[in-house]
């Protein structure tokens, strides 16, 4: 069959066609690959024909807010095998299993694995010792890296706000994990060439990418501070037996958290020698209970705002309350009689807190419950807060209504104390808490974040902020928080004591004690918190906790420089406490001139010599009659 001239010319003018769009397209491919992929297929390349050897960035140090550390690094070698450049894998494992304490078999099923690189069992974070016998051995395969470990210069202070790392230096609890994105930083590593087995090329350079540090972080809270809650709380337990007490202190301005701690506690170092309920529960944010007293501040701060009660009108309590046909009763089983509503307040005096929430009306008083920031989460930045519990408003009655404003069938837990108390005394404003304040570089130490302090909501008026604040002060001078006085600041607080439930009933005998204080009273530089549950004593805030706070506050204030300011309201003592007496300047006396001039105020003489060198409490400070004054003595000063 004859093909026609116009039939060729087609044919040939489409394999053109064809031929110039396959070429296009192959043209079009290879720039694609050589310019776009270049780089990537470059990159897997020399990853195939690479192998690394990782280096552990150093995690960022936690520092307390004057850049006190309370986690910091130490470095420890750790063993890794590269198992292609093993040649005898028994012999080997054999002899590493002998210096790290590891069963042959499980070092040798390490090493054969199909890897570049693989950690040997028991090698990581070892002791120099152990890492010199390796090294002296000189396995081929085998290779010591630099790695790091936590370290808790304090022990267990703060530990369930620090938490602790895993072996791979990850945040497992508290700060750690929380913000383990920021403490953790960047791996880094040793890449050096190799053939398709992974044994070294010989004549090519090692290149070393250094890790990438974590950043520093810096807490609110205060070492000084934390050591006197840490202090008070070994105390609480050695003097009561609790089944557990915990503190918190707060700088009430701005939610910062300055201490939180709790007992029972552990050391984060050592945190796998402690049950895990122990570690795992941060009791002032985790714990829920039944406030008590504590939580009538808050009735008095929503009753004074809505200007249902004035302090000074008078109120007469019989020891109780009629309330829907059920008797509320007053702790006090005689009554406190005729009073005021500051002597309510002062007293603790439940029929007057009834009162006062009867006037407020349910809708009322649970509204402000809710603005001061109870039944939700308050938001800190801290692992395993609770919400409490509240009444559903459908559900409450009179009673409830009664028992509520006095403490009883709520649900709450301290740190939702700490910032409602916060509000009430800082002129009305409810502040978020927090215990991350800076992050910083590790290097330049240049500040990177901060967290500001913020405003959730106004709750009260400043006036009747001041209102309470005064209140809470006539509290500790005249009423049931006196042993939370210290004479020359002026301290304001409430008591509480608190009848634990179980099971939807209450305990016969069993107490979670609490007092809530604050100094000076009228510009408030710290709010401290401290309850005991179940102390195996005497069950009242007011002489358990209450001291414990009056240490905490009086240890800050002398620490943070706060100068002492009499206080306007004059203490009332009550039997069987003592008066007060000055402690008198017996420096450079002799004994025997003590003993003729001074006969009040017991001593304590330590030391050997003639003459008095030193003395505590120091001279002018007032202290309870009967007090013992500790003296040192020492040679006779020079004139």
């Amino acid at each position: 069959m004859r093909v026609s001239n116009v039939t060729v010319r087609r044919r040939i003018f489409i394999a053109m066609i064809v031929g110039f769009v396959l070429y296009t397209g192959l043209i079009t491919r290879l720039g694609y690959i050589q310019l776009v992929q270049g780089q990537w297929l470059m990159d897997k390349a020399n990853k195939l024909a690479t192998r690394d050897i990782p280096f552990q960035p150093k995690r960022g140090i936690i520092y307390d807010r004057n850049g006190e550390p309370l986690v910091n690094n130490i470095n420890v070698p750790s063993v890794i095998g590269i198992p292609v450049q093993i040649p005898d894998k028994k012999e080997t494992a054999k002899k590493l299993a002998v210096i790290l304490g590891q069963k042959e078999e499980v070092v040798y099923k390490a090493i054969t694995k199909v890897a570049s690189s693989v950690n040997i069992p028991g090698g990581r974070k070892i002791s120099e010792d152990k890492a010199k016998q390796i090294q002296a051995l000189n396995l081929p395969g085998i290779r010591i890296t630099n790695d790091t470990m936590r370290n808790y210069p304090n022990g267990s202070m703060a530990a369930h706000i620090l938490g602790f790392t895993g072996i791979d230096n990850q945040g497992l609890t508290g700060l750690e994990k929380i913000y383990d994105q920021f403490l953790q930083g960047k791996e880094g590593y040793v890449s050096y060439p190799s053939d398709a087995t992974g044994r070294i090329m010989p004549g090519d350079a090692e290149k070393y990418t250094p890790p990438i540090d974590g950043m520093d972080m810096y807490l609110t809270i205060d070492e000084k501070i934390q050591s006197f809650i840490e202090r008070e709380l070994d105390q609480a337990v050695v003097a009561y037996q609790p089944d557990d007490v915990l503190a918190v202190a707060m700088n009430p301005k701005t939610g910062e958290i300055l201490g939180m701690g709790s007992r029972p506690t552990y050391e984060p170092a050592h945190y796998r020698d402690y049950p895990t309920e122990v570690y795992n529960r941060n009791l002032p944010i985790w714990k829920t209970y039944e406030p008590g007293s504590t939580f009538k501040i808050v009735t008095l701060a929503a009753a004074l705002n809505e200007g249902v009660v004035e302090l000074n009108e008078a109120f007469f309590d019989p020891g109780y309350i009629m309330v829907a046909g059920k008797r509320l009763r007053c702790w006090k089983r005689q009554g406190h009689g005729q009073e005021t509503m500051l002597e309510v307040v002062e007293n603790s005096c439940n029929p007057g807190f009834v009162t006062m929430g009867q006037r407020l009306q349910k809708e009322r008083l649970f509204r402000y419950i809710e603005k001061f920031g109870f039944g939700k989460k308050t938001g800190i930045d801290l692992l395993g807060e609770e919400n409490g519990l509240l009444f559903n408003l459908n559900r409450v009655g009179p009673v409830e209504l009664g028992t509520t404003s006095f403490g009883q069938g709520v649900s709450v837990t301290p740190i939702q104390q700490m910032a409602a108390v916060a509000a009430a005394i800082n002129g009305g404003k409810l502040m978020k808490p927090y215990v991350a304040k800076e992050w910083r570089d590790s290097i330049t130490h240049g500040i990177i974040g901060r967290t500001e302090p913020t405003v959730v909501r106004q709750v009260i008026t400043p006036e009747t902020s001041e209102k309470v604040r005064n209140a809470l002060e006539s509290v500790v001078a005249k009423g049931t928080g006196r042993q939370a006085y210290i004479e020359g600041y002026r301290v304001g607080g409430k008591t509480g004591t608190a009848q634990k439930v179980r099971n939807g009933r209450y305990v016969d005998g069993e107490y979670i004690v609490s007092f809530i204080g604050f100094a000076p009273a009228d510009d408030p530089q710290i709010l401290v918190y401290f309850a005991v549950d179940n102390p195996k004593a005497l069950a009242f805030g007011g002489l358990i906790a209450a001291p414990s706070v009056k240490n905490i506050i009086d240890s800050s204030l002398q620490y943070m420089n706060v100068p002492k300011r009499p206080s306007p309201i004059e203490r009332e003592y009550v039997y069987p406490e003592k008066p007060l007496l000055e402690v008198p300047n017996v420096v450079g006396l002799s004994l025997k001139e003590i003993a003729t001039s001074y006969d009040v105020l017991p001593l304590v003489v330590s030391g050997k010599g003639t003459h008095v060198v030193k003395q505590s409490p120091a001279p002018g400070v007032k202290v309870a009659e009967g007090s013992k004054i500790r003296i040192y003595l020492g040679d006779k000063p020079s004139p």
